[in-house]
Protein backbone atom coordinates (compact mmCIF):
# COMPACT_ATOMS: atom_id res chain seq x y z
CA UNK A 1 0.00 0.00 0.00
CA UNK A 2 1.18 3.81 -1.11
CA UNK A 3 0.72 6.13 1.60
CA UNK A 4 1.12 9.59 0.46
CA UNK A 5 1.92 12.60 2.71
CA UNK A 6 0.88 16.03 1.97
CA UNK A 7 0.95 19.69 4.13
CA UNK A 8 -2.46 19.93 5.26
CA UNK A 9 -1.76 23.58 5.83
CA UNK A 10 -1.32 24.38 2.31
CA UNK A 11 -4.40 22.41 1.59
CA UNK A 12 -6.27 24.28 4.64
CA UNK A 13 -4.94 27.75 3.45
CA UNK A 14 -6.38 26.94 -0.54
CA UNK A 15 -9.20 25.39 0.47
CA UNK A 16 -10.01 28.35 2.21
CA UNK A 17 -9.22 30.69 0.42
CA UNK A 18 -11.07 29.07 -3.13
CA UNK A 19 -14.42 29.30 -0.91
CA UNK A 20 -13.90 32.45 0.16
CA UNK A 21 -13.54 33.39 -3.55
CA UNK A 22 -17.02 31.20 -4.21
CA UNK A 23 -18.48 32.92 -2.06
CA UNK A 24 -17.91 36.28 -2.74
CA UNK A 25 -18.21 35.94 -6.42
CA UNK A 26 -21.28 34.64 -6.50
CA UNK A 27 -22.40 37.31 -4.21
CA UNK A 28 -21.02 39.68 -6.78
CA UNK A 29 -22.97 37.78 -9.43
CA UNK A 30 -25.94 38.02 -7.89
CA UNK A 31 -26.07 41.85 -6.93
CA UNK A 32 -25.03 42.52 -10.58
CA UNK A 33 -27.34 39.64 -12.11
CA UNK A 34 -30.06 41.35 -10.38
CA UNK A 35 -29.60 45.05 -11.48
CA UNK A 36 -28.96 43.88 -14.92
CA UNK A 37 -31.83 41.72 -15.15
CA UNK A 38 -29.72 38.94 -16.09
CA UNK A 39 -28.98 36.86 -13.09
CA UNK A 40 -27.68 33.53 -14.85
CA UNK A 41 -25.25 34.81 -16.50
CA UNK A 42 -23.11 37.28 -13.65
CA UNK A 43 -24.02 34.47 -11.59
CA UNK A 44 -21.61 32.05 -13.76
CA UNK A 45 -19.59 35.02 -14.32
CA UNK A 46 -19.37 36.20 -10.75
CA UNK A 47 -18.46 32.27 -9.60
CA UNK A 48 -15.78 31.58 -11.95
CA UNK A 49 -13.75 35.03 -11.46
CA UNK A 50 -14.31 34.42 -7.84
CA UNK A 51 -13.07 30.77 -7.89
CA UNK A 52 -9.60 32.18 -9.78
CA UNK A 53 -9.01 35.16 -7.78
CA UNK A 54 -9.76 32.54 -4.50
CA UNK A 55 -7.24 30.24 -5.84
CA UNK A 56 -4.48 32.67 -6.70
CA UNK A 57 -4.64 34.28 -3.15
CA UNK A 58 -4.34 30.87 -1.96
CA UNK A 59 -1.37 30.34 -3.80
CA UNK A 60 0.14 33.69 -3.03
CA UNK A 61 -0.70 33.40 0.97
CA UNK A 62 1.64 29.75 0.24
CA UNK A 63 4.16 31.29 -1.68
CA UNK A 64 5.02 33.92 1.17
CA UNK A 65 4.56 31.58 4.05
CA UNK A 66 7.59 28.87 1.71
CA UNK A 67 9.84 31.77 1.83
CA UNK A 68 9.58 32.88 5.06
CA UNK A 69 10.94 29.22 6.50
Amino acid sequence: MIRRTFNENKSTNLAISISLGLVIGSGIGVAVGTATNNLALWMSIGVGCGLVIGASIGALIDNKKNKKK
